[in-house]
């Protein structure tokens, strides 16, 4: 019943007609995007695509940062990438701009993905299994000292 994401355009948000549990609203809003696994992530990031790390800090601090990850926690996403908004992060370029989010595990990133693609994002992913899948893949990390986000 989902319908895939047009490349040419904003995914529109998946508003359920009926309540739904997690797992199927999760399943909804991940059929409007393509996700990535970490060395997926990491060649995105390469090649200029935006990781954007929404975990909760003491998270960060047990378990490090990803080096070049913009820090911009879940309540403040979609004021931070808005780029036409007033409290926009200078990273926040334009709504054609690559966005991979990341939270620990792969869950709440799906569902701040979405939010960025009803904001116009349209380029936005999540990095399936999060921070988790990309330690153990043994991408770059560092220790969690929280860095000054844009």
């Amino acid at each position: 019943m989902s319908a895939q994401a047009d490349p040419s355009g904003p995914v529109a948000p998946v508003i359920p007609s009926a309540p739904v549990g997690i797992d199927e609203l999760l399943e909804r809003v991940r059929a409007g995007y393509t996700r990535v696994d970490a060395q997926e992530a990491y060649a995105a990031s390469s090649a200029g695509a935006l990781l954007v790390d929404i975990r909760y800090q003491v998270l960060r601090e047990r378990d490090g940062l990803i080096p070049g990850a913009l820090v911009v926690e879940r309540n403040e996403l979609e004021w931070r990438l808005d780029p036409t908004g007033s409290h926009r992060a200078a990273e926040a370029t334009g709504h054609d701009l690559r966005v991979v989010v990341i939270c620990n595990e792969g869950y709440a990133s799906s569902l701040a993905a979405a939010s960025l693609h009803a904001l116009g994002l349209h380029r936005a992913t999540d990095l399936t299994g999060g921070f988790q899948a990309w330690k153990s893949a043994g991408l770059p990390v560092v220790p969690g000292a929280t860095p000054a986000h844009g």
